[in-house]
């Protein structure tokens, strides 16, 4: 498929889509013509490569992790260096602490919203 065709199925503009391939996140192929030419798979990679970076990660981790999670689903011989190991381990605690954060505000602006006579726009399963 082409560009544009990545882009209307996972609803990235084609120049965030561009700058993914220039960071390593994304390969395309090329056609005759030169257009780049993605596969089905890319419709995965590219929906979570933007939701890796949404998530606070940089593009060099983002595309780290997407290795990793390519490696883990070819179900190949998994090793990596220690310097990526202690680099994914800091990675962790931080996303971590950060999805410790988010909860208790996702929390408190929950449990605010169930004592208001507003409380039926709390999805159910969010409040504490």
């Amino acid at each position: 498929m082409k560009i544009g065709e990545l882009s209307e199925r996972t609803g990235i503009p084609p120049r965030m889509l561009r700058y993914y391939e220039e960071q390593g996140l994304l390969v395309s192929g090329r056609s005759a013509n030169g257009y780049r030419s993605y596969d089905e798979s890319d419709v995965d990679r590219a929906t979570r490569a933007r939701g890796l970076v949404q998530a606070g990660l940089t593009t060099r981790l983002a595309k780290v992790v997407l290795d990793v999670e390519r490696q883990c689903a070819l179900q190949s011989q998994l090793t990596c260096s220690r310097e990526l190991a202690e680099m994914l381990a800091t990675e962790l605690a931080a996303l971590e602490d950060r999805l410790a954060c988010l909860t208790k505000s996702r929390d408190a602006v929950a449990e605010f919203l169930a004592l208001t006579r507003n409380g039926d726009l709390v999805r159910s399963g969010t409040a504490a």
